[in-house]
């Protein structure tokens, strides 16, 4: 049932013309919401205000801002669509009002926490899509009249034009970010092999003929390193690009992860003794196994690479979410350095040692868990070694293991 029209009196024009003029007064999120949250909450004459945003991923609605109820913003309160007080306005995209939060169906329970008695409640949709919601709060048990539900109707509409174009500003922004730290990255990182290379051209160039035989095989051998050092570190420019830019797309399928696991491995290993799969052999999963690719190949390597046997790799489907673990005997990570573990080109003492490389593969392994709404973890090894364990989120009717 929709919401009845009213023609409003002069004071609610000029609320709506406050509100109105914040939106249109910044195109940042942040200075935008802060400044609309406070005027909406005058508007209404309530106590607390909060905007939630949609996150299309989870189809939750993520706390974004508050003005009462900063703790919803500072627990990262999410609440399923379809859920809930703030879940039914993002399902039916429709105002709803509660007269009385103690009997009703309130998922957020900083809302009770900090007293709120009413509230009400108005979908943000711009362009046809649900970005979010927005919804005021009285201590005091408050009937919202049909003018106040209008009003923030009203306000919710210009208010979701004002969030939906700072989104694209603040998106813009970030890209041209990324656009301008890649640029940098890239130059800074391929200038060693970009130099050694033109400088081992040059020498075979000028020199052929007047190089032994051996000295010519060792240059040559030694450019194809550079060269090969090049590309795999342009391809992880590129993957880091994609995934900063969020255009790597997740294309879950079922999959059957022990000989799937069985292969990646292979791939990287150059025996198949050294490194154990130990999968159950019906686990099925529906995952990207592009991304698991992805991920457990950096985690082998580097298990091979500055690690010691024996190197494992396990999976099972535990607490709703698939954990692939590989693990080895090594040395570990020092402890002062884990912090530091998956940044950008940081690499350990031990590392720079051992091998050569640009210390960007497990920055890249994280942004894959995370692309597929997981994550990377880290964990010393018992009784010694590295464990590294993706963590990936899998609905309970697409997992299958008989143990």
């Amino acid at each position: 049932m929709g919401v009845p029209r009213f023609s409003a009196p002069a004071d609610v024009l000029r609320k709506l013309e406050a509100v109105t003029d914040a939106a249109l007064a910044h195109l940042s999120l942040d200075a935008l919401l802060d400044e609309l949250l406070t005027r909406i909450r005058d508007a209404l004459d309530a106590d607390t205000c909060a905007l939630l945003l949609l996150d299309e991923e989870t189809d939750e609605l993520v706390a974004r801002a508050a003005k009462g109820l900063e703790e919803e913003v500072e627990r990262g309160a999410r609440i399923p669509v379809g859920k809930g007080f703030a879940g039914r306005i993002a399902a039916t995209r429709q105002p709803v009002v509660i007269d009385d939060v103690d009997h009703s169906e309130v998922l957020n329970s900083v809302l009770r926490e900090k007293g709120v008695k009413s509230l009400l409640g108005a979908p943000l949709v711009a362009g046809g899509q649900i970005l979010g919601v927005v919804h005021v709060g009285t201590l005091a048990h408050r009937t919202f009249e049909p003018e106040d539900v209008e009003l923030l109707r009203v306000v919710a509409e210009r208010a979701a034009l004002a969030v939906d174009r700072a989104l694209v500003y603040d998106e813009l922004v970030r890209i041209g970010e990324i656009q301008r730290e890649f640029v940098a990255l890239a130059a800074h990182e391929l200038r060693t092999p970009a130099a050694s290379v033109f400088g081992l051209a040059a020498t075979l160039r000028a020199r052929s003929g007047q190089l032994e035989a051996e000295t010519v095989e060792e240059l040559q051998d030694t450019l194809y390193e550079q060269s090969d050092r090049m590309r795999r570190l342009v391809d992880q420019l590129l993957d880091l690009s994609r995934l900063d830019a969020q255009t790597v797309v997740i294309n879950r399928a079922r999959v059957a992860l022990a000989p799937h696991l069985q292969q990646v491995v292979q791939s990287v290993a150059a025996r198949r003794d050294q490194v154990a799969v130990r999968v159950p052999p019906d686990l099925e999963v529906v995952a990207d196994p592009l991304a698991i690719e992805h991920v457990v190949v950096n985690l082998v390597t580097n298990a091979l690479r500055y690690g010691e046997p024996p190197v494992t790799v396990t999976a099972e489907h535990r607490d709703r979410h698939l954990r692939i673990a590989v693990e080895d005997r090594g040395d570990g990570v020092r402890e002062d350095f884990v912090p530091f573990l998956f940044d950008r080109f940081r690499r350990s003492e031990g590392s720079r040692e051992r091998a050569v490389g640009s210390g960007l593969g497990l920055a890249i392994a994280q942004s894959y868990a995370r692309a597929h709404g997981g994550d990377l973890l880290y964990a010393p090894a018992q009784p010694s070694g590295a464990r590294f364990e993706l963590v990936l989120p899998v609905e309970a009717s697409s997992a299958l293991a008989n143990g």
